[in-house]
């Protein structure tokens, strides 16, 4: 290993800090140290968090950088300093309440990234588990804050996340699958039986702390909480600075992503023609989901076809086009538990590598698995999109800080890179089959329409006068709800889930395409000088890292 320097010193002390103070994210991050410990969700907890961020910014400004491996270090540390600090003040805190990436899941989810094969593992999952009410009561008391300012979310989000605290407390809980965890575990029996009183105790007092969080949502914030969707220009503003690392203009970018459902839609109808001239598009999209042709019967069946995608993908992409290290040559795969994300997520390995990296999918419960968009998802989410980039970012122990390589990840670049291999995949080849084409459009339709609807909605712009949908109408749930249905042919319960998710998270929707742009702009630049190499540019792209999109473009082209 290279020497430490200063600035390498400063990002382990600031790695361990940052972790301390938020153990949650930390074991989601894969940093392992504070499994036992709750984050001070309390307003107090949110400002001791903002002075740390700026603490830590400073100290890092004020260190001797010696090389641009540490002058990298610096700005990536800094950037997230900035965007921390910025986060809060800005009080985007109120937004800690939606139905897919807030607190409320983060405090159950959080189990399915803890060591469940080691005693000390489980002592770790009890000593969360036992005082799970401490973190709800600081999440209480920020949402009283929030009621108290007169800034809350919007309605709608607090039902999203009060049907999912419904399934916490109930007989499918996530909690109760730690029951499952344990008697499955390597542990001697011995071991078991000693862990599983305190483990029943504390399933018992966890969901008595989320039926008390349920009713004060229902009850105290709900008949708060305004009705309006849209966030307002200044809130979206920061967010998607927060998401992206870089200014958008917004207004641009609205009109950009209404030209590429339009160019997308056309695109569509061809390949449906392609695979049933006879059919509409809707017909076709109909076929794909439902049709055992195009799809598999069995949970098993379709973790198998994962599992095979992923692997042939390594196997012939290797030493190819990527480089891959050899502690991410294994992927899990597993089922999503009920009341989790209704979209297919990834989690990184750990620091050490102990816990392998896993992409989730919420197929729990169905008895067809449709494959036709499963296929270019298997790529974005695991090899070569978030898994090969996480996994390459924590593999680089001597080219970046410890910081660096667990703490960072920014959605336009994070989310951008696993676009852009979607589209990489299929101009290889790998996407072989004409359904699986007309998954990936789908998907990419998907993005552009989340562009319309995100910046839509939260800015309260009118939809384009000159497009085929709905021209010049504003925005409402229900259209947002139709776009996704007719162009990106989601069925109902999918685009309303979706829908929900733009309207309480914004600025993130709109990272993937723009993200994938930036990654497809700046192939497109470089490839114009004479010593171009393609697997060379992959390599600079992810061992730059998932860093916010400004830094990653002056690295990649300074």
């Amino acid at each position: 290993m290279l020497p430490m320097t200063e600035m390498f010193e400063l990002s382990d002390r600031a790695t361990n800090e940052i972790a301390a103070a938020d153990p949650v994210e930390a074991t989601f991050s894969g940093v392992t140290d504070y499994n036992d410990r709750w984050p001070d969700l309390s307003p107090d907890g949110v400002q001791a968090r903002r002075a740390m961020w700026a603490r830590i910014r400073d100290e890092a400004h004020a260190t001797t950088v010696l090389d641009d491996r540490d002058r990298l270090a610096q700005e990536v540390l800094i950037d997230e300093c900035d965007a921390a600090v910025q986060a809060i003040d800005d009080e985007l805190t109120v937004l800690e309440l939606n139905n897919i990436e807030c607190t409320h899941q983060n405090l159950r989810l959080v189990f399915g990234s803890m060591d469940a094969s080691s005693e000390e593992g489980w002592t770790a999952i009890l000593a969360r588990l036992e005082t799970i009410d401490e973190p709800v009561a600081g999440y209480r008391r920020l949402l009283d804050r929030h009621l108290d300012s007169g800034r809350t979310v919007a309605r709608r989000q607090v039902d999203a996340v009060l049907d999912q605290g419904q399934a916490a407390v109930g007989p499918n809980s996530l909690f109760h699958q730690l029951e499952a965890k344990l008697v499955g575990s390597p542990l001697e029996d011995a071991a078991k039986e000693a862990f599983r009183p305190r483990l029943e105790s504390a399933l018992a007092g966890a969901k008595t702390a989320f039926a008390e969080l349920n009713r004060y949502l229902e009850t105290s914030y709900r008949p708060r909480a305004r009705e309006a969707d849209g966030v307002g220009r200044d809130v979206y503003a920061s967010a998607a600075r927060l998401f992206l690392g870089t200014d958008m203009d917004l207004e641009l970018t609205y009109r950009w992503g209404w030209d590429e459902v339009e160019r997308l839609w056309a695109e569509m109808r061809a390949m449906c023609a392609e695979l049933d001239r006879d059919k509409s598009v809707e017909e076709v999209m109909h076929d794909l989901q439902t049709s055992p042709r195009y799809g598999v019967a069995t949970e098993a069946e379709f973790i198998g076809f994962m599992t095979e995608r992923q692997q042939v993908a390594l196997e012939q992409l290797d030493n190819v086009h990527f480089d891959v290290p050899a502690q991410i040559r294994t992927i899990d795969i597993a089922v999503e538990p009920p009341g989790g994300s209704l979209g297919a997520h990834y989690v990184p390995p750990s620091e050490d590598f102990s816990r392998p990296g896993c992409i989730w999918y919420p197929v729990q419960g169905q008895d067809h698995f449709p494959l036709f968009d499963q296929v270019s998802t298997s790529y974005h989410e695991g090899f070569p999109g978030h898994h090969l980039q996480g996994g390459v970012q924590l593999a680089l122990r001597d080219e970046l800080s410890r910081f660096h390589r667990t703490m960072v990840f920014n959605s336009g670049s994070g989310e951008g890179w696993a676009l852009y291999v979607e589209r990489f995949m299929d101009e290889l080849g790998f996407l072989e089959r004409p359904e699986y084409r007309i998954g990936l459009l789908a998907m990419q339709m998907m993005r552009s329409c989340r562009i319309a609807i995100d910046i839509g909605v939260h800015l309260g712009l009118a939809i384009p006068g000159d497009v085929g949908f709905h021209p010049g109408e504003q925005w409402s749930f229900e259209l947002a709800c139709e776009l996704l249905r007719t162009r990106a042919l989601l069925d109902e319960a999918s685009a309303a889930w979706e829908v929900t998710r733009y309207f309480g998270w914004p600025g993130q929707a709109i990272s993937y395409k723009v993200g994938e742009q930036v990654m497809l702009d700046l192939r497109d630049r470089l490839a114009a000088q004479p010593d171009f190499d393609l697997k060379r540019f992959h390599a600079n792209v992810l061992a730059v890292g998932m860093v916010g999109l400004d830094l990653l473009q002056r690295r990649l082209t300074s």
